[in-house]
């Protein structure tokens, strides 16, 4: 029986081909975005799961208490991690890492810029990367060895037996090749292209609670239970430091920090998960218009099977075996559409994985994947063929034979509710899409306190660093930049912070929390940062090495109206403020702005941040690389603009940005799909009464406005019933920044009105067509 519903439905496809191949193509669309979502999420989700003991390794974050308010820190003093080890019996290894950073590795004559980072000896007790040759445990604990990945191995030396072979790092320290780790999947937090023991570069200032600048990593024994961990390290900062206000370590399991890295009142509440949450609701809201498309399809062309319905049930044919033969074409229409999708998938990957910064791959050799595609295919064909197949199946043979064959008012109106549950999904993602637009904007041009306009910045590496100030003033001479300066680290994004901060009248439980930065001469000048009082640090006063600069922010914390002159205690000892920043966006619009201390340290600086003339950029960029090529001959020269740094912190929301403008539109092709079938279906029932009209005097803008209005109703329901759904869900997402353009009216008028417009066009083609039909031929054919 299977064979034969196979066989009949094979026919009726290809009976109508215009009509099977826009039903097989919209199931295509929406499966090939269901698909890739699914392999976007299905990677999202898998971070770190190759690690073994993933379930006992732990980032330590701190929460500290301010105004009620706690505080969620991903970096942590140097000191910790060794006690935490010393300290908490259920610690089996701690290891303190230093965040990553590009450096120079050499090999002979040639050089090349890798990523990788400082870890202590624990790092690899940690996480048990497989290694392609030598032991990275072994290697690891000696300060004379590098661990690399086997792309640096084969880049470098063209194999990855390279055990023993000398390497040059940062143009100074020779290491040996101690280990080769194979190259790190696209799903690990980690990425790297070598360690180096820790050890190698401590110092005395990275030893001090006050220095937050160092993410800790913790396996417990696999029996322990982390709230018991976490419980044993509530006071570890009160018994290793004098402070009254102290942060409290807690515990946030390695396989969660991927999707959950946002806090609020120290709690874990969102991050990518948020993003893994849309995503799946957009493919699921694809799909679903995909599906409703086909039942409208189907329902359009049902009258061209009512005849059929009706002789085989003359026959004997039992609703049973009918229905069977309807699903069994919708499972065969999907079948047929997956694997369409299938290769519209290996066509768009690669642009997908380019727009979404990963490396996806569709992997046909995987039973996971095929069973996912078939209980996809399974899924699609019975719900997008249920209502047809019990509908066609309903039909009254003698109804049918008699040529009465008419739909009722529950018909009508189911497929009217499939019209309007499409659009309000499509403008659902209409809105969404506007809103994310709106608020990406909104990010670009947000005074954030600073002029990030025609700023670049270098790495200080070799010279430059060693010899910083003589470069700056080389380059400040040139009449294509305006100023330069050094910084710790940029401007747009500072994550170091301190408690160091004491100031007169502090009280001894009293938050001192604050971001800090190292900077150099000029660094306000080229920012163009604005100061309420007070000055900038100045080559002429030797003192200002012991002074600090604060914003607004720390000036409130510390309870000052005029904090010029007063003095403070920080890193450079006791010294005066000697100015007042208005304050700035020290991160992303995610975070509020927290108080800031700048103070003179040259020697502790890793960029050099330079302001071109304006319209003078590209000779900025000429005069740069000369002048870094004379003093810093053995680097290459790179340079990155400040904006794109800043444009880096909201890469999550720019993808969500470009998948909602993909799919936003893709949800209206083939919601007008189904809008097409159903104005033909229309058109088709009342050609009769639309003769009649024309015959009457009708002109046909008349019939065109008969015919579009139920249309557009239906359009109009969907939006009023998507706004608000689309508000609250829109509200969400916004209340994850700290600062967000306000959701107008104007989002919720345009997406309308798009709606409204494509359903319109849509429809005007099938109503046109029908007005201008001869009417004589029209009552002929009734």
């Amino acid at each position: 029986m299977l064979k034969s519903y196979l066989k009949i439905a094979w026919r009726s496809l290809l009976k109508n081909k215009l009509f099977s191949f826009i039903n097989i193509f919209g199931l295509a669309l929406g499966m090939s975005c269901s698909l890739m979502i699914g392999l976007w999420v299905s990677d999202e989700l898998s971070y770190d799961r190759f690690l073994p003991h993933l379930d006992d390794i732990f980032y330590v974050r701190t929460n500290s208490t301010e105004g009620g308010t706690i505080y969620t820190s991903s970096i942590t003093p140097g000191p910790l991690a060794e006690v935490l080890k010393r300290d908490v019996p259920e610690v089996m290894y701690a290891a303190k890492v230093q965040f990553p950073e590009e450096k120079l590795l050499k090999v002979g004559e040639k050089s090349v810029k890798q990523q990788g980072f400082f870890a202590t000896k624990d790092f690899f007790l940690l996480f048990d990367y497989p290694a392609v040759a030598g032991s990275p445990l072994v290697a690891h604990s000696r300060l004379d060895q590098i661990i690399i990945t086997r792309n640096v191995a084969e880049k470098f030396f063209g194999t990855t037996n390279v055990l023993g072979k000398r390497l040059q790092f940062d143009n100074k320290t020779y290491y040996t090749v101690g280990a080769v780790l194979e190259d790190l999947p696209g799903n690990s937090s980690f990425q790297f292209d070598w360690i180096i023991n820790y050890d190698v570069q401590e110092e005395d200032w990275k030893k001090t609670w006050g220095n937050n600048s160092f993410m800790t990593f913790v396996r417990l024994d696999a029996k322990a239970e982390p709230a018991k961990a976490e419980a044993r390290m509530k006071d570890i900062y009160r018994r290793n430091t004098n402070w009254k206000e102290v942060p409290v370590p807690v515990l946030q399991p390695l396989k969660d920090v991927h999707l959950y890295a946002k806090y609020e009142n120290g709690k874990a509440v969102g991050g990518k998960i948020e993003y893994v949450r849309i995503f799946a609701l957009v493919a699921l809201f694809i799909l679903l218009i995909a599906c409703v498309n086909f039942m409208n399809l189907a329902t359009a062309r049902s009258a061209m099977r009512a005849k059929e319905v009706g002789v085989r049930k003359v026959v004997g044919a039992l609703r049973s075996s009918l229905i069977g033969q309807f699903m069994s074409e919708s499972v065969l229409t999907s079948l047929l559409a997956v694997f369409l999708a299938l290769g519209i998938v290996s066509v768009v990957l690669p642009t997908f994985n380019a727009v979404f910064f990963k490396h996806l791959t569709l992997n046909l050799a995987d039973p996971t994947l095929w069973l996912c595609i078939l209980i996809l295919v399974l899924i699609t064909g019975f719900v997008s063929g249920s209502y047809p197949a019990l509908f066609l199946s309903s039909l009254q043979p003698i109804r049918i034979l008699k040529g009465t064959l008419r739909f009722g008012s529950g018909a009508v109106l189911f497929r009217r509710t499939l019209v309007i549950f499409q659009f309000t999904l499509s403008i659902f993602l209409i809105i969404g899409m506007l809103a994310v637009a709106n608020q990406m904007e909104y990010i670009r041009t947000k005074n954030l306190g600073l002029d990030r306009q025609n700023v670049l910045y270098v790495p200080l590496e070799g010279d430059t660093y060693n010899k910083m100030e003589a470069f700056r003033q080389e380059l400040i001479r040139t009449p294509s930049i305006a100023s330069a300066s050094v910084t710790m680290s940029l401007p747009v994004n500072i994550e170091a912070t301190s408690g160091d901060l004491t100031w007169p009248g502090k009280k001894p439980d009293q938050n001192s929390n604050a971001a800090t930065m190292s900077v150099g001469y000029d660094f306000i000048k080229t920012m163009n940062i604005k100061l309420v009082e007070g000055r900038d640090f100045s080559s002429a006063r030797k003192a200002d090495s012991a002074s600090y600069i604060i914003n607004e922010a720390a000036a409130k914390m510390m309870g000052m109206k005029n904090p010029v002159g007063k003095q403070v205690g920080f890193w450079m000892g006791k010294g005066p403020i000697i100015g007042l920043m208005k304050d700035f966006h020290l991160q992303s619009l995610h975070s509020p702005i927290t108080p800031l201390i700048l103070t003179l340290i040259p020697g502790n600086t890793s960029y050099l941040l330079v302001r071109t003339e304006k319209g003078k950029t590209t000779a900025a960029i000429d005069d740069l690389e000369r002048i870094s090529r004379e003093f810093n001959p053995n680097y290459p020269f790179e340079y990155h603009f400040l904006d794109d740094a800043y444009e880096k912190l909201y890469r999550g929301e720019q993808q969500v940005n470009t998948l909602i403008n993909y799919f936003g539109t893709l949800a209206i092709l083939i919601s007008c799909l189904g809008l097409f079938a159903l104005a033909a279906f229309t058109a088709e029932q009342r050609t009769k009464e639309i003769g009649v009209r024309k015959v009457l005097g009708a002109s046909v803008g008349g019939i065109v406005t008969l015919l579009s209005k139920d249309f557009l109703k239906l359009v109009f329901i969907a939006l009023v019933l998507a706004s608000p759904l689309a508000w609250w869900a829109v509200s969400q997402w916004l209340e994850t920044f700290q600062y967000r353009a306000n959701l107008s009216w104007w989002l919720f008028a345009t997406a309308g009105a798009m709606a409204v417009l494509v359903a319109f066009l849509t429809v005007s083609y099938q109503s046109i067509k029908a007005a201008m039909m001869n009417p004589v031929t029209s009552l002929r054919s009734e």
